[in-house]
């Protein structure tokens, strides 16, 4: 690999004023990879005024075709580096190679994505004609108009760095916004490639986009929440960190974008086809259930729920893992040692609190090193446990039984979260009934699947705020201005 270690700050990639760096850890094998630039105070204050400096003085808010060309760039750019960050992107997550490739989030996904942001922008009405009316007796022509939020903090996690990264520069970038991109600490060369890619492939003007390596989230993120030549935050990674960012940027009253967690059910009715729908509950295994829309709640009819138990024994003994270059796994290490012992830790509240642990349940007997969990499914789970109510981050099922239809509706909905679900039926009417009834953004019918560039995704309750993808994503990014010409 040749990943870039720098910070990309008014159009220069540049050390960090101080000199330091800190070491980027592969979640795999638990070596350090290499280094990285560790900014701080100062190096974050350069990237602001360089981000409010080319959003005031530079023509990049109202070139719309000039926005429309550097993108494109970006996302050719990107498409050039591609074999080599997806093996960057796996080393940094610990993801395998099988869902770094073409089918998968972590890589090829979302850089094809950028169409839909790029066609939108193409066909965008920034200017619409509401009339001529006659208000308090005044005659006046009214135009709406739509521009550029200002700058823009977009603040990433490290579960699919490029993903993310690309979620919110893209749309940002596109509605004519100027933003400093922060990192997560555990997966900076996937951002500081993207800068590294702006200064060799494209005309992005100096400023316009600024990366920013740290590792530690807290200073350098309130720093950039806080100052006041911010205008828009946007955020995803926990709620708790979420609610943090929201208060801090309400003493500027400054819009805020967060997309936060969940602990998404996945509803089996008593009809499905059990062979089929539990095949779905393998998810949580994916990149070791390091995703905030999984669906980490299994909800079976009581009656059945000794096949259950049995079909889960067999399907989750499928689950192969342990190489991160392998093409045919989905599940991978978790991130550090702290989500480690983190997930580690719920697995024994979840035995304290009378859980069955019905497999997994440890560290894996094969893998020495790596921050591995094992495959983990909890049976006789009530929906006041713990593990039923806050959000694990790892490959850990908590599989609840409901007496009927409206039970099933009511624990999946007894959540302060609601971000997705799932409901799996024989009669696709009466799953989509069901699914109406659920206060999530989001949510999976047989099998269906939201995950595509132009379907908003967000949440309800303590899963977020606003939208991200789709038209909703783009309109994020921009204030609405309404004008009155006397006629």
């Amino acid at each position: 690999m040749n990943p870039e270690t720098r910070l990309f700050i008014d159009g220069e990639l540049v050390d960090a004023c101080s000199g330091n760096t800190y070491p980027n850890i592969n979640p795999a094998t638990e070596e350090v990879m290499g280094e990285v630039a560790d900014a701080g105070a100062a190096d974050m204050e350069r990237a602001i005024a360089a981000a409010r400096r080319a959003f005031d003085e530079s023509g990049w808010p109202t070139n719309h075709q000039f926005r429309h060309r550097c993108l494109r760039q970006l996302q050719a750019g990107l498409g050039e580096i591609e074999p080599e960050l997806k093996r960057l992107i796996s080393a940094e997550t610990g993801a395998p190679m099988g869902i770094c490739g073409a089918s998968g989030p972590q890589c090829s996904v979302p850089i094809g994505m950028m169409d839909f942001t790029l066609e939108h922008l193409a066909e965008f009405e920034w200017s619409r004609d509401i009339g001529i009316a006659e208000p308090m007796g005044q005659r006046s022509r009214r135009l709406v108009e739509k521009e550029a939020v200002g700058v823009v903090a977009a603040i990433t996690p490290w579960n699919v760095p490029l993903q993310i990264n690309l979620a919110k520069c893209v749309p940002a970038l596109a509605a004519g916004c100027t933003l400093v991109l922060k990192a997560a600490p555990d997966t900076p060369w996937t951002a500081a490639m993207m800068g590294r890619v702006v200064k060799e492939h494209t005309d992005i003007p100096a400023g316009v986009f600024n990366v920013i390596t740290a590792s530690d989230p807290v200073q350098t993120g309130d720093q950039l929440v806080a100052d006041p030549r911010v205008d828009m935050v946007s955020f995803t990674g926990s709620t708790a960190a979420g609610k943090q960012i929201m208060a801090r940027a309400a003493a500027g009253v400054k819009k805020v974008f967060l997309e936060l967690g969940g602990k998404s059910a996945n509803i089996i009715l008593d009809d499905a086809d059990l062979d089929n729908a539990l095949l779905s509950s393998l998810s949580v295994c994916y990149h070791a259930g390091q995703g905030c829309s999984l669906t980490t709640r299994l909800l079976i009819p009581q009656s059945r729920q000794q096949e259950v138990e049995e079909l889960l024994k067999t399907y989750f003994g499928f689950i192969q893992y342990g190489d991160p270059s392998a093409e045919d796994q989905i599940m991978g290490p978790l991130i550090n040692r702290r989500q480690h012992e983190r997930v580690l830790s719920y697995i024994e509240q979840g035995k304290a609190e009378g859980a069955r642990l019905l497999l997994g349940g440890g560290r894996p007997a094969h893998l020495e090193r790596g921050y591995y969990v094992e495959p983990t499914v909890f049976v006789d789970v009530s929906n006041e446990m713990t593990i039923a109510r806050e959000e694990i981050f790892g490959p850990v099922l908590s599989v609840i039984s409901y007496q009927d239809e409206e039970d099933a509706i009511r624990i999946a909905n007894d959540s302060s979260y609601g971000l997705s679900g799932a409901v799996h039926s024989a009669d696709s009417e009466r799953a989509l009934r069901v699914a109406r009834r659920l206060r999530t953004g989001t949510l999976m019918v047989n099998n269906g699947n939201y995950y595509a560039a132009d379907a908003p995704f967000g949440g309800y309750k303590q899963s977020g705020i606003g939208r991200e993808m789709g038209p909703e994503g783009f309109a994020e990014y921009l204030e609405t201005k309404t004008i009155a010409i006397g006629v």
